[in-house]
């Protein structure tokens, strides 16, 4: 009955992640993208940034989402830690769209798609709490280079953010706002996307990246999907700022798109070399557990 009761878990998961994946597909065809049937209520740079959000959401992170879902289906136990972090990026992304629009200021349609939105959202927050219910405690610990390297490299995001992201343009917007064309246009997700960044992402990659650095439990337990959503955010952020520069916007940075590149590159290779133990043998399927218990 427990091996039943954990294949039911596994389905579970994995149908929960297929309609995730079908989900963000769906928003990003039928928005700007592809169809162009949503409209988004923002201004033109706001809209080269939801475009690179739409293009890494339908090209890496729904595929993405489907291999976390066949694994789930496997009962794999890396499903969970990876399947977490996914649920973790579509719960940032897709909340700063409903909330980061210009509603009543600028043309676009987007309130009428709220309820696939919304559906996304609480799919997204569904699949975190049954991958953080079921995440085994005996997952491959990583070496004590990659928890190291890892601290180091949360730690040094959130500097980059708030030094090299954040701080200056707050700077401007406070003394000088109308040379942000973002700023000036949509001040909308301008402070929407600070207050989740400076109020979430980077104090989790602070307080986790000091776990890690300390070797505190708790810290590995969080680092799997800790380094996986900042993984997907860090592919996202940087489609932004490629279609940024593509479309000549005038917000375009080509220093802060090469930073982006760089800790894309680094956080991809950290989750990579996270999960491998995992996936090149370490990942016996939780049913099969039950099963030799």
């Amino acid at each position: 009955m427990r091996e039943s009761g954990q294949d039911a878990a596994n389905r579970q998961l994995g149908l929960t992640l297929v309609a995730l994946a079908v989900g963000m597909a769906a928003v990003s065809v039928l928005g700007p993208l592809v169809l162009e049937l949503m409209v988004y209520r923002t201004s033109k740079t706001s809209l080269n940034q939801l475009l690179g959000s739409d293009a890494a959401s339908l090209f890496v992170i729904a595929p993405l989402t489907l291999v976390a879902a066949v694994l789930a289906w496997r009962g794999h136990r890396a499903a969970t830690a990876l399947a977490s972090g996914i649920g973790v990026f579509a719960i940032y992304t897709y909340a700063q769209v409903v909330i980061g629009q210009e509603y009543l200021r600028l043309p676009g349609n987007v309130e009428k798609f709220f309820p696939l939105l919304l559906v996304v959202f609480v799919l997204a927050e569904v699949v975190v709490v049954l991958c953080w219910r079921a995440m085994p405690s005996d997952l491959p610990p990583p070496s004590m280079g990659l928890q190291r390297t890892s601290g180091w490299v949360l730690l040094f995001l959130a500097v980059f953010l708030v030094l090299g992201l954040h701080l200056p343009t707050m700077l401007t917007a406070w003394t000088d706002p109308g040379s942000l064309t973002q700023y000036a246009s949509s001040p909308t997700p301008f402070w929407l996307v600070k207050l989740m960044d400076l109020g979430i992402i980077v104090p989790a990659a602070v307080a986790v990246g000091l776990g890690l650095l300390r070797g505190a439990s708790w810290a590995l337990r969080m680092m799997h999907p800790l380094l996986t959503g900042y993984t997907c955010l860090a592919f996202s952020v940087t489609a932004m700022a490629v279609v940024m520069l593509v479309n000549d916007d005038p917000d375009a940075v080509v220093g802060l798109a090469a930073g982006f590149v760089v800790f894309g590159l680094g956080f991809l290779a950290l989750t990579v070399r996270l999960y491998w133990p995992m996936l090149a043998g370490g990942g016996e399927s939780l049913s099969r557990q039950h099963t030799d218990r």
